[in-house]
């Protein structure tokens, strides 16, 4: 019965497949963006300095006009205010193999990486209050006189008095009669 009134939440995605750069790259726009409403999440992304940061925008806005168009289209219930980031995620793409010259007519083998980025907004919805029946308190078992007495002791060998400073010495004052 429980299961009969939740309501699925839904997840709209879009996603910017082979961009080039690392993946490890990406990760560092896409961890200041994650669990964040999409409102806040865009002007994070606008105002980053990393390169990828236009390429996450851009995927952002693609995800949120997917849950628009799945609200217009599909007659769901979506607000777009109430969207947030549940998923940031960028995936290894291809590597591209590349060779550059190197001393004595040898040759080095280098990769270049590239990124699938992968984001995924969902309504968040309103939290419901949840109340509970009074019960009784419950008080819980003393513990042995021994235990106590011994944690007394200890607690009064831990904690020693601090050790009282001399008062400073004044330097005398040398007064020259003349």
């Amino acid at each position: 019965m429980a299961n009969a009134t939740a309501e699925k939440v839904r997840e709209f995605r879009a996603e910017a497949r082979f961009q080039r750069t690392s993946p490890q790259k990406a990760k560092l726009v896409l961890d200041l963006i994650k669990g964040l409403r999409v409102e806040q999440a865009l002007n994070t992304v606008h105002f980053s300095s990393k390169r990828i940061a236009p390429v996450v925008e851009k995927v952002l806005r693609s995800a949120i006009q997917n849950a628009k168009f799945a609200s217009d289209e599909h007659d769901l219930d979506v607000d777009v205010d109430n969207l947030y980031v549940k998923q940031a995620v960028a995936n290894e793409g291809p590597r591209m193999k590349r060779i550059r010259p190197a001393p004595m007519g040898r040759a080095f083998r280098y990769q270049r990486r590239l990124a699938h980025i992968i984001v995924t907004v969902a309504e968040k919805k309103p939290l419901t209050v949840v109340t509970t029946v009074n019960e009784p308190e419950v008080t819980p078992a003393k513990k042995p006189a021994k235990k106590a007495a011994k944690k007394a002791v200890k607690t009064a060998v831990a904690k020693k008095p601090a050790a009282k400073k001399a008062p400073a010495k004044k330097a005398a004052s040398k007064k020259t009669e003349e």
